[in-house]
């Protein structure tokens, strides 16, 4: 009778494992910003007053050119890089490449994959060089790659406004300036355009709330099999948020069928499949990466170079191997922007990708030395919300639209400044609690 009377039930011994007041303390904590800025979109869209149907359009459209790069900074974050603004180095050598198959006359999904092709090479070499500065600035790779990429810049320009039509032979009245020296400002990209975002719309379309409910199922699967295994190995923790997780993708899922129901704009609005679908590979591609022997490298220098020295593992290396992957995947992030945009801006269509970018990774919570795919998808989806509807918010409260121009503008500088400020206070609040 002891032995009964004593058996607890799942959710005692659950309670006993979790402390729940440090538990919701600590999550509200590590996602303030989250919280803050899903308030600030919330209010947005109720002030601007747009239609929802044009927001979540605009909304999947900016998601799909935008988040490769995004994701392209998780990697240097984990490797103890943080955020890598060299990434405009990759860009460029997207634009590069994306120049060269222009004056060719390569069009299509085959244009595209050939600008892939020439990419990755640049990048790697772009890459490499930029890992060996960053290896002489140890503890200095942020303000570091932000000088590099406006060095890197100016080459940049001393290529595309000097070298083309003088050293570099191009006949090519299309891309050349009228004097036959430097390529135009602004080049038509209609060629390739959408030439990924349409490429599987010959075999099959997907509309947005269909393709939802499949990405539904599929985050329900893996969270339910996380916790399952998490219960198993008795991670209490762990279970309890897969499981959380679980349930909230079941009443968006249930949400999605009464809306596909509905006789709505938002059944029509269309969903680039291929780009999502690179989009997942990258997200599956960091993953494997980080459960390799290179991505625990990764982790051991992120936390501890001098542990890892110790360790056996080559530091200047492993740091050099993470921003080429992250400069190579920023060259193809780019090339997926522009074939979306179907315009390049040649001298200044790759300045703010930087900027923007860690803007969006930092929203979803991130930090200078902790970054992960979720976060990244979330911090994209509330910046673009923001974007989208904060001109027409200024417009509606104040009766100028340019309020919420600067409005976004100075949300993109004050997160990064501010998530700078923060990282800064913790590592002085870590030294004087040691």
């Amino acid at each position: 009778m002891e032995n009964i009377d004593n058996k607890k039930t799942p959710v005692e011994i659950i309670n006993n494992k979790i402390d729940w007041n440090k538990k919701i303390k600590t999550t509200l904590t590590d996602n303030i910003v989250v919280i803050i800025f899903v308030a600030l979109c919330l209010i947005c869209i109720q002030v601007a007053q747009m239609p929802m149907s044009f927001i979540i359009n605009e909304l999947v459209s900016r998601l799909s050119r935008n988040l490769f790069l995004v994701l392209s900074l998780i990697i240097p974050v984990l490797a103890g890089m943080g955020l890598n603004f060299g990434i405009v180095i990759g860009a460029m050598a997207g634009q590069i490449a994306l120049i060269a198959v222009t004056h060719w006359g390569i069009t299509g999904l085959a244009g595209f994959s050939l600008a892939v092709a020439i990419t990755i090479p640049i990048s790697i070499v772009f890459g490499y060089l930029t890992g060996v500065v960053l290896n002489k600035t140890r503890g200095q790779e942020m303000i570091a790659g932000m000088i590099l990429g406006y060095f890197t810049n100016g080459l940049y320009q001393l290529l595309f406004l000097f070298l083309v039509g003088t050293i570099i032979p191009m006949n090519n009245p299309v891309l050349v300036l009228s004097g036959g020296v430097g390529i135009k400002n602004t080049i038509d990209l209609n060629s390739i355009k959408y030439a990924l975002d349409r490429a599987f719309d010959p075999f099959f379309k997907i509309t947005f709330v269909h393709a939802s409910m499949v990405i539904c199922i599929v985050l329900i699967a893996l969270f339910a099999y996380g916790a399952y295994k998490n219960k198993k190995e008795d991670r209490y923790e762990k279970y309890i948020n897969a499981l959380i997780k679980a349930v909230i993708f079941v009443v968006i899922f249930g949400l999605l069928i009464v809306l596909s129901q509905q006789k709505s704009i938002i059944n029509m609005i269309k969903f680039p499949t291929a780009a999502f679908l690179v989009i997942a590979l990258i997200c599956i591609f960091t993953k494997f990466i980080m459960a390799t022997k290179l991505g625990q490298d990764f982790r051991t220098v992120g936390q501890d170079m001098h542990v890892a020295e110790v360790s056996g593992i080559n530091v200047n290396k492993t740091r050099i191997k993470a921003i080429m992957i992250s400069t190579v995947l920023a060259g193809v992030g780019q090339l997926i922007f522009l074939q979306n945009i179907g315009t390049l801006n040649t001298y200044g269509g790759h300045e703010q990708v930087g900027m923007y970018a860690i803007a969006a990774l930092l929203v979803g919570g991130a930090s200078v030395s902790k970054a992960t795919i979720g976060q990244a998808i979330i911090g994209t989806a509330l910046f673009h919300t923001l974007f989208i509807v904060s001109p027409q918010a200024g417009q509606n409260l104040f009766g100028n639209a340019q309020i919420g121009e600067y409005f976004r503008v100075f949300v993109a500088y004050g997160v990064i400044g501010i998530s700078l400020a923060l990282y800064a206070w913790k590592q002085v609040k870590a030294r004087k609690d040691l």
